[in-house]
């Protein structure tokens, strides 16, 4: 081979590709959509979405509160925090009741299945007993537990339907029973009808709803067929004309949607238009934190059920839309916890408390928004009220238990979280690798994904 003009062997260069030979750069908007759909596949996608979730609701929900209640307390000759001293003291033990439920086995979760149904028929038979039971607007569902503190056992009564149903359901299913109708239907639907008994007794319409919401998403994930299915939602439809019919309040708030006037004829429906006003008087992005109008007195129960009217009126669509997108992604992460598991109990309990917590959801937004007759239910994690935020931040540990038992996200978290105390030893001191969550532990079994 000949050599160069200064001696040196030639340098050997690579051959340029043809013109026609590029390659083809892959289109920007399809690669973001591969990098997103990979991220959104990741095994501890459900536990971020779970705990992130539920941590921005109940702390907007805290902003929210304080905003919604100063001019409530001031008017009942209290501090203008008042409301919300209460709703951080029961946040913070909510907190606690959290991080045990995330903690505890799935075996320990079973067994206090029957012990919390046990308390809360105690404690709803407890509130029929005069001296005992409190009556709030109307409604006999309250305990006294002195001073200014109150509790709804009601609520606990749904946490009690989901665990105990959960557990009912995961034992008939190891013995093969649920492909006979009755085992399906007993004791899980006279049970449950106990409940929404000793419910109406009260008058709680609402959470009479809710709990019934449960008991069918129970029914659904345990496979009812579908005549089933129609015959028990036929025969609980009844019972709700019929009590919707002979209650004079209840017909007054179905005769109020789609009003536009506070007056509408006979019907007072003041709390749903001026919840309209205070939607339509935002705009996109608010008229500011605090500034609202409506909760000077015009709204009713600014910081309860109808705290996502104030919502609206202070931070604008934004705001709303941004909610909306929390509690979408925390029902998206509790179907997708639903569906990967292989253990029948994990399966039902996530169902159950998925469609708990959307449901209860769907009804205020839908009562707030003109969409749905007034239910006088609280927005999950966000409205005021401590005996509907235990129970409900409970359940959110128990998502965040069966999020983290997954193999996959369990072997996920076993190698982003190093053991204290362990040292590392030489020569195996290698930069951590954050990019392999998606790799499952040797011998893990899949997780079930459907």
């Amino acid at each position: 081979m000949p050599g160069s003009r200064t001696g040196r062997p030639p340098v050997a260069r690579a051959s340029r590709p043809a013109t026609g030979a590029r390659p083809r750069r892959e289109n920007s908007v399809l690669a973001f959509y591969r990098r997103a759909h990979r991220a959104w596949d990741r095994p501890l996608t459900a536990y971020y979405l779970i705990l992130g979730g539920s941590a921005l609701i109940t702390v907007l929900g805290l902003v929210m509160v304080y905003s919604a209640s100063q001019i409530t307390a001031l008017q009942m000759s209290l501090p203008g925090s008042y409301f919300f001293r209460k709703q951080l003291l029961a946040a913070v033990i909510g907190s606690v009741l959290l991080l045990a439920a995330s903690r505890m086995p799935v075996r320990l979760h079973r067994a206090l299945a029957y012990p919390i149904l046990a308390g809360a028929v105690f404690l709803m038979v407890l509130v029929q007993v005069p001296g005992i039971g409190v009556a709030v607007k109307g409604n006999q569902n309250w305990i006294a537990l002195g001073g200014s503190f109150q509790i709804q056992p009601s609520e606990f009564g749904k946490l009690a339907l989901v665990l105990w149903g959960a557990d009912l359901l995961a034992r008939k299913q190891d013995k093969r029973l649920l492909t006979q109708w009755k085992h399906m239907l007993v004791p899980l639907v006279p049970a449950a009808f106990m409940l929404l008994g000793l419910i109406m007794i009260g008058g709680d319409m609402g959470t009479a709803i809710i709990l019934t919401a449960i008991l069918f998403g129970l029914l659904w994930l345990a496979g009812a067929p579908t005549r089933l299915f129609v015959g028990v939602l036929s025969v609980a439809a009844l019972i709700g004309a019929v009590l919707i019919r002979t209650s004079p309040n209840r017909m007054a708030r179905l005769a109020c949607l789609g009003a536009t006037e506070p007056q509408s004829g006979p019907v007072d429906c003041w709390q749903a238009v001026h919840g309209i006003y205070a939607l339509a008087s935002g705009g996109i992005f608010g008229s500011g934190l605090g500034a609202s109008v409506e909760k000077w007195g015009q709204l009713p129960e600014a910081h309860t059920d109808f705290i996502f009217a104030v919502t609206g009126e202070e931070l604008g669509l934004v705001g709303t839309l941004s909610v909306l997108a929390l509690f979408a992604a925390l029902g998206y992460a509790g179907i997708r916890v639903a569906g990967r598991t292989e253990d029948p109990f994990v399966r039902y309990a996530a169902g159950g408390v998925t469609t708990w917590i959307t449901a209860q959801a769907v009804i205020n937004l839908g009562a707030v928004l003109g969409l749905l007759p007034i239910a006088g239910v609280p927005l999950p994690l966000f409205s005021y009220g401590g005996s509907a935020l235990l129970p409900t931040m409970f359940a959110i540990g128990l998502l965040i238990a069966f999020a983290r038992d997954e193999p996959a996200a369990r072997a996920a978290l076993a190698m982003r979280q190093p053991r204290f105390g362990r040292k590392r030893a030489r020569g195996s001191q290698r930069p951590r690798r954050w990019n392999t969550m998606r790799r499952r532990a040797p011998g893990a079994r899949p997780s079930g994904e459907r």
